[in-house]
């Protein structure tokens, strides 16, 4: 058969060749949907026909028509077994003669000379595999292990097109390349998304089909081409607490509240192929991730490869503790990546974190983590991967490795890696993968030097910097009162607190006055006398998927919890406890060791499998709590096993936030109070009438290890995610139209089409600068996606609330923001709608509210934007350093966009915000080092003039631009467009239109 022999030729010939074969396959959309595959369902076979094959590389063109091949790599099926075996049989013989026409027509892999057997050690063989040794390069043994992923996917998916030879070397040449911000593709494996931002991605991927057929396209060519996990585990609300029934109660209302949502993600689930939908109650995404839907190494069509995802959460690093390259970015790039498009990524540098000793008794994972995320966000690892080495290494279980690569968004890092070595390969064996995978894991990496064995003399590897820890150093502490990185060593927390109490506002201070600071608030708790003081706990919850995966530190709080039983100690009423599991294998455990009586005696029950408190979903307080706090203005203090204290985020009466260990959760919950030096103050009395104090409860690294190795088992992991498949019952019952298009109902306000695509044409808009903008916002440093876009709860007074209540909703059906996330004009009004957002243009006030220059009349900055607009005014948003750091969230960038922000500019950018600006075609711009808007004297009232050429070919990646100001001021900034490709996107207007228009010329 004749094939082009250019790249651009052979693209164009293999499109119209393929468009000749889809009639011969018209019968495949009739088949019965089918368990998800490797890579495709049978129907996505006939949407691949569709694909312009220039988007696909040799090797993920194979996988794309390969329909057979069971997805799980250890062996549980979401669907039927049986009806995957009867629907494979259909397809088979069809589909082997349809690959054998596309792999006759697919350019070769520049790379296919190094293709390697990998033999079983019992005969026979697991796979082929690019092999990084045969390359015979010396370089390649130098590389960072985390290098070698993005390497073997570089020469796995080189087609000399997508993929070029010329990205392969710069990857093998990473030393000399890294320091010099190269642009490199990359391919994930698979998509992790989670509910709050997986529905705006399933919006989006529905209006995107609007947008095809309304260009006169196929919408069918909008469907993922890898494999998407979405797991439901951000809408749970602690609505009841302290009760048996808990766990029911809460997902009753969970389903009355999001029916709607939840009925569009099961209609996603089945409109789009390759998409799995994990029902709510199941756990938390990062967890199901790490015991479940890891793969560590894939084998799809005898292709062995390394597993990696990129997530539309954060904290998708937290599988980087497997072994599994994983990083958070924007729902946006993550709807790109599963539409086939590479990923365009700049190289970066690696931290090389030496790990030395081990923890001393009494100090766990948690104190750990806040350690190391102290210490990197001092070093400055912002863009860079993080790679922990050391003989540490191996006295390190991996649910302490999956704590610390879990917070890597809190040190700033896009990855903190932790290479596979024997600890990994027990974790695979005890969370239930088969005997024949964890082998087939181990020899691939072997084989292609991804394996660490500390038996073997440890080559030398090369790092851009180096830090070093020992671990004996580590001591117990908690972070507060408002950032994970702020560290506070257990022994210093009371003076620590007082401090903050006497500062002046800020991320330590929260300005009390002395007089103030002993302030006594009596009130009634349901009878019973109670009383708050600054500094009193009202929040106590284990949660979250930092801590909620590692035994070792759940079953310490519930040692804690017996301990204190015994002693006579009790949890005041008024603390609001709750504990929610990131999986039902908590439970198992929890229950086997027969601690959990314990900890529902001190109020600790299990109330769901979410998120919960550390996302914000901590539910009302009682509302004499509420009333005695907001009358007395007192500064109340939660205190939560989580990953995340900005401000406003637990809860909006909890202006004292601390990260602590599940452990120290239950006992601060026991102090009743923040005020404490645990080492000389009694927590509380006895029932022998004696002071009982912190060391009493504290149980030993022994008895938590005993009670680890006797109570968690194997089998829990294997019956939990059987039955996980399963669904539940109201999830079961929800009843969902089965069509291409989805339709929406303009009444809807929790799903409304977005108007991204309106009046969109095949022509890009090109480029566009800023003349004359006003300043909609004036901020300083810190700034979080949790200020531009909360997901808490919707104030009684604000835009959306006023949005809400004009269309009927009740306010005890406002729901959240986070769960209001697939409609826009929700989404538009709670934009930096935080009550606890610092504008300066309202010189000190905080909330919610900005001065709309031209009136001087102060409004919420939803009605002052709307009032821009409507003028024929563009606004821009001036910022500090660390703009955008927090939750990866698209509404942070959705957001400024539809209320018509046109640049950004700020000291620095958070790494997923930034690229979530351009992904919407905002400007994200930086000023010079050493300036910003109070030393360049900008007040915020100025109007704003930015000049960008009128083609983007005359644009570079982090060139410099000047812009100017209507009082005469002008100044130097750099433009954050990091690639070629964010360019390109700009270009079009943002990614989404780049990838439609990029389809449909398919």
């Amino acid at each position: 058969m004749y094939i082009p022999s250019s790249s651009a030729s052979r693209a164009r010939f293999a499109s119209s060749t393929l468009s000749k074969f889809s009639s011969s396959f018209s019968f495949l959309p009739a088949l019965s949907k089918t368990t998800p595959s490797a890579y495709s369902s049978s129907q996505s076979c006939v949407s691949f026909v569709n694909q312009k094959y220039r988007s696909l590389s040799f090797s993920s063109a194979l996988r794309t028509v390969r329909c057979s091949a069971p997805r799980w790599s250890h062996g549980v099926n979401w669907r039927s077994p049986v009806s995957l075996r009867a629907q494979s049989r259909i397809a088979a013989p069809v589909l082997e003669r349809f690959q054998r026409k596309i792999a006759s027509m697919a350019p070769e892999n520049a790379f296919k000379g190094i293709l390697t057997s990998l033999p079983k050690p019992g005969g026979g063989e697991f796979g082929k595999f690019f092999s990084l040794p045969a390359l015979n390069d010396p370089r390649i043994d130098r590389l960072p292990y985390s290098i070698r992923i993005l390497l073997e996917s570089a020469i796995r998916n080189c087609d000399n097109f997508q993929v070029t030879k010329d990205d392969v070397e710069k990857i093998i040449d990473w030393e000399n390349t890294s320091p010099k911000q190269v642009e490199i593709p990359f391919k994930p494996a698979r998509v992790l998304l989670q509910d709050f931002t997986g529905v705006p991605a399933v919006v989006d991927l529905a209006c995107m089909r609007d947008a095809m057929k309304n260009l006169n396209s196929d919408p069918k060519k909008i469907n993922p081409l890898v494999p998407v996990d979405l797991v439901v585990d951000h809408s749970v609300q602690v609505d009841v607490a302290r009760s048996e029934n808990a766990v029911q109660a809460n997902m009753e209302f969970e389903f009355q509240r999001n029916q709607e949502r939840f009925a569009f993600l099961k209609w996603g689930s089945s409109a789009f192929h390759n998409m799995l939908v994990v029902p709510p109650g199941s756990g938390i995404v990062h967890q199901v991730n790490l015991e479940y839907l890891g793969r560590v190494v894939f084998n799809t069509d005898g292709i062995l490869y390394p597993d990696s995802v990129v997530g539309t959460d954060s904290h998708t690093t937290m599988i980087d503790g497997l072994g599994v390259a994983g990083w958070g970015v924007g729902g946006i790039e993550a709807e790109a990546a599963m539409l086939g498009q590479p990923m365009s990524m700049v190289l970066p540098g690696v931290v090389g974190f030496k790990l030395t000793g081990k923890l001393r008794d009494g100090v766990t994972a948690t104190d750990l983590v806040l350690t190391v995320t102290q210490m990197l966000r001092k070093h400055g690892v912002v863009g860079k991967f993080v790679e922990f080495y050391g003989e540490g290494m191996g006295q390190l279980p991996l649910a302490d490795r999956a704590t610390i690569a879990n917070m890597s968004p809190e040190y700033g890092a896009t990855m903190g890696f932790f290479p596979v070595d024997h600890v990994t390969l027990q974790y695979l064996k005890l969370t239930g993968r088969s005997d024949e995978t964890v082998s087939m894991i181990e020899e691939y990496l072997r084989a292609n030097k991804m394996f660490v064995d500390y038996n073997e003399p440890e080559q030398e590897r090369s790092y851009s910097s180096y830090l070093q820890l020992d671990l004996a150093d580590v001591e117990p502490c908690i972070s507060g009162p408002k950032r994970p990185h702020d560290r506070v060593p257990l022994k210093d927390m009371k003076a620590d607190w007082h401090a903050c109490l006497e500062n002046q506002v800020g991320f330590k201070g929260f300005a009390v006055p002395k007089q103030e600071q002993d302030k006594v608030a009596k009130f009634s708790f349901h009878g019973q006398p109670a009383e708050l003081k600054h500094g009193s706990v009202v929040i106590a919850a284990i949660t979250s998927c930092t801590n909620t995966s590692n035994p070792s530190v759940m079953l310490g709080a519930g040692l804690v919890a017996k301990k204190a039983c015994e002693l006579g100690l009790e949890v005041k009423p008024w603390v609001k406890t709750s504990l929610a599991p990131g999986s039902g294998v908590v439970t198992k455990y929890l229950q086997q060791s027969g601690l959990q009586k314990y900890l529902n005696q001190q109020g600790f029950h299990i109330v769901g499998y979410g998120c919960t408190t550390c996302i914000g979903n901590s539910g009302d307080l009682d509302e004499s709590v509420a009333t005695a706090i907001t009358e007395n203005d007192i500064v109340a203090a939660a205190v939560l096993s989580g990953n995340r204290n900005f401000e406003g985020r637990v809860h909006p009466l909890t202006r004292a936030n601390y990260l602590a260990s599940p452990p120290l959760v239950v006992a601060y919950a026991l102090a009743g109070t923040v005020d404490i030096d645990f080492e000389k103050e009694p927590i509380g009395t006895g029932k022998d009438g004696k002071g009982v104090y912190f060391k009493d409860i504290w149980p030993s690294n022994e008895e938590i290890a005993e009670v680890v190795q006797s109570s968690v088992l194997p089998d829990m992991f294997k019956s939990t995610y059987e039955a996980i498949t399963k669904g539940n019952p109201m999830w079961n019952q929800l009843s969902v139209p089965t069509s291409t298009l989805y339709s929406w109902d303009p009444n809807s306000t929790y799903i409304h089409e977005p108007p991204y695509f309106k009046n969109m044409t095949m022509e890009p808009p090109g480029p566009h600068g800023v003349k004359d903008a006003y300043c909609l916002l004036n901020f300083g440093d810190s700034i979080t996606t949790d200020h531009i876009s909360p997901a808490g709860s919707i104030h009684k007074d604000s835009p959306a609330a006023k949005y809400l209540l004009e269309r009927g909703v009740d306010r005890k059906d406002f729901n959240s923001y986070g769960s209001r996330r697939g409609n826009d004009e929700v989404m538009a009004r709670g934009t930096f709608a935080n009550i606890r957002i610092v504008n300066k243009l309202l010189n000190g006030e905080v909330g919610p509210k900005t001065v709309h220059i031209p009136t001087g009349e102060k409004l919420y900055v939803f009605d002052a934007a709307m009032r821009y607009k409507a003028a024929g005014h563009e606004t821009i948003v001036l910022a500090g350093a660390e703009y955008g750091s927090g939750s990866s969230r698209d509404w942070a960038a959705k957001g400024p966009m539809l209320l018509g922000v046109k640049a950004v500019i700020a000291k620095s950018f958070e790494r997923i915000h930034r690229s979530n600006l351009v992904g919407m075609g905002i400007i994200p711009l930086c000023f010079k080092p050493g300036e910003d808007a109070d030393t360049l004297g900008l007040a915020g009232h100025e109007r704003y003039t930015i000049n960008l050429p009128n083609k983007v070919s005359e644009i570079r990646p982090g060139q410099d631009i000047t812009v100017t100001t209507d009082t005469g001021k002008s100044f130097t900034c750099t433009v954050r467009f990091d690639t070629e490709v964010e360019l390109a996107y700009f270009d079009h207007g943002g990614i989404l239109p780049y990838v439609i228009r990029n389809l449909i010329k398919q």
